[in-house]
């Protein structure tokens, strides 16, 4: 068994040495990494990443910049594998990744995707637990052992709160494939997936096994829309969708989780503060919007 590691980069080149060098460290064989390089202006971390001269590893350059929605179908056209990781360009895949990743697959080879557990790290590489991550540490299922969720629990959890990290979570190809990346969202199209494939019957198998450390910093795309109110926008039309959709399915106390949203209305709340230091009359507009909505 192979499993796809697809690494879209358009950051920072140290991290990204970090983050190859990780993968390259895994204990275990059954592994293929691929750095889809976006068009970064510098030819450099290219060079490098070639410069390695491992046969497990590849490198694209995209001819032109295809934004982070681009990059991730991207992965998908060019993953062969059965099972796709698309991690980020600044996170690290303890040694123990993949040897327990494939683990998890052989134990629930239905599933439909795969999260570890995860550790959170900032821009230094020490751990750290940011509110957001505590919340999403409270949310989280809490199991002594691996585990499956699927059906209207697993989702009624996903949108109270994304629990998730999307970069250290591995896919069953054919079911990323079947739904791919929405491309109405830029920030919150991970959500989005997971919600197609979940109310369409879909599993997530769950391990708290630590593998896989997440890089959080105010830099990355995530934390700097989340300003501007352009996350919230994204996340109350989804929401919105999402209802509909669990309404149909008479799935009610999803239905609720969707309209109520309340943890998505705490990030805004949390975001205010940041609005109103840059001045961002706009932004701040749009996040108590959201808010009261």
């Amino acid at each position: 068994m192979t499993i796809d590691i697809m690494m879209p980069f358009y950051g920072d080149p140290v991290l990204l040495r970090d983050a190859v060098r990780s993968v390259v460290r895994q204990a275990s064989d059954g592994w293929h990494l691929t750095v889809i390089d976006d068009h970064y202006p510098d030819p450099e971390p290219g060079r490098w990443v070639e410069s390695l001269a491992d046969p497990n590893v590849s490198y694209v350059r995209n001819p032109q910049n295809l934004g982070v929605t681009g990059n991730f179908q991207r992965s998908i056209e060019l993953a062969t594998a059965d099972h796709v990781v698309i991690m980020g360009c600044d996170d690290i895949m303890r040694a123990d990744y993949v040897a327990k990743m494939r683990a998890l697959i052989d134990r629930y080879p239905d599933a439909s995707y795969f999260q570890p557990g995860v550790a959170v790290i900032g821009a230094d590489g020490r751990e750290r637990m940011p509110l957001a991550d505590r919340l999403k540490a409270r949310l989280r299922p809490h199991t002594t052992a691996p585990t499956v969720l699927s059906g209207e629990p697993l989702a009624a959890g996903l949108l109270r709160g994304n629990w998730t990290y999307f970069p250290s979570i591995c896919w069953r190809r054919d079911r990323l494939a079947s739904y791919g990346f929405r491309e109405e969202y830029g920030v919150v199209l991970d959500l989005a997936l997971q919600l197609d494939i979940v109310l369409d019957g879909g599993t997530l198998a769950l391990d708290d096994a630590t593998t896989f450390e997440y890089r959080r910093h105010e830099a990355s795309v995530s934390s700097w829309t989340a300003t501007d109110g352009t996350r919230f926008a994204e996340e109350a039309a989804l929401f919105a969708h999402t209802a509909q959709r669990c309404d149909d399915m008479g799935w009610h106390h999803a239905e609720r989780a969707a309209r109520r949203h309340w943890t998505s209305r705490l990030n805004a709340v949390t975001r205010l503060a940041a609005a109103a230091a840059h001045g961002d009359m706009a932004g701040i507009r749009s996040l108590m919007k959201h808010i009261v909505r």
